[in-house]
């Protein structure tokens, strides 16, 4: 059974993500961890004022929280009685990251799902202050849905690669489960910032088509071009549900955050994104 924890801060943003894991993962036994945090610093007088004297400070600061969570667990609930699902409320008062990493820790969590919380203007636009801070911070398989995206239908996933990285298959355990559940099509698509020698590049893809060799799989290569006109292009010509890559701490920030400022491509706002770690 899959462990899966969905924070929410009961915005529309984070709803639609919800919304889209429990239409994903329909058929498979899972449970559904939710979670709300309420930061210290979002405390104000009044809070203080009004705890009564049977009930600590927290207590009376997340009340509200505490049965938004309910109804929101309990709209679940009813609405996908007929599924395998188990629903987790969490009600956390520590920061963001620290509330996120425990309840993995806590939870055996295998997959985050949460919105990509873009803030239009800002330097973060593609994934927003939250959401990038969890691809810095916290090492667990993350889905970021971008806003508004509804799953409609599940064919083809693209997974890119860059400059020849090498991964270890057992890692990709996520995306692989996530394509054996939607009997999916899985696109490689290589992207290189310069043309490698044959040999080389010839060696490189026998070791890459077999480590796929049980997968329906079809390779692609793009050279010279910068991540996110390489993705962006593709995902235009190509009807592609879902794009996974793998974290590497600054240059995954460089490649969708920072490259895509200069190229003027808000790539983040397209398909849903499976980040994995090494």
């Amino acid at each position: 059974m899959k462990n899966i924890l969905l924070p929410t801060d009961f915005s529309e943003n984070s709803k639609n993500a919800i919304n889209y894991a429990l239409e994903f993962f329909k058929g498979n036994p899972c449970n559904f961890y939710f979670l709300n945090t309420k930061k210290v610093s979002e405390y104000t007088t009044d809070d203080f004022y009004t705890a009564s004297n049977g009930n600590t400070v927290y207590d009376s600061v997340l009340k509200d929280n505490r049965q938004e969570l309910h109804k929101l667990v309990d709209f679940y609930q009813k609405k996908y009685a007929s599924e395998k699902y188990a629903f987790i409320s969490i009600i956390n008062f520590d920061v963001f990251i620290d509330a996120i990493n425990q309840s993995i820790k806590a939870n055996d969590i295998d997959l985050i799902i949460m919105g990509s919380n873009g803030a239009t203007g800002a330097k973060e636009v593609v994934f927003g202050s939250h959401t990038l801070n969890v691809i810095r911070n916290v090492d667990c398989p993350l889905l970021v849905i971008p806003e508004s995206y509804t799953l409609n239908q599940f064919e083809i996933v693209l997974f890119t690669i860059h400059n020849h990285e090498s991964f270890d298959i057992k890692k990709l355990k996520p995306l692989l489960e996530i394509i054996n559940h939607q009997h999916a099509l899985l696109k490689v698509l290589e992207i290189n910032d310069k043309e490698y020698d044959v040999e080389i590049e010839n060696k490189f893809q026998k070791q890459l088509k077999e480590k796929f060799k049980n997968i329906n799989t079809e390779f692609y290569k793009i050279v010279g071009v910068s991540t996110p006109i390489a993705v962006d292009s593709f995902v235009q010509l190509i009807d592609v549900d879902m794009h996974t890559s793998f974290f590497e701490k600054e240059s995954f920030v460089k490649r969708f955050v920072y490259g895509s400022e200069m190229a003027k491509i808000d790539y983040g706002t397209k398909v849903p994104l499976l980040i994995l770690h090494k």
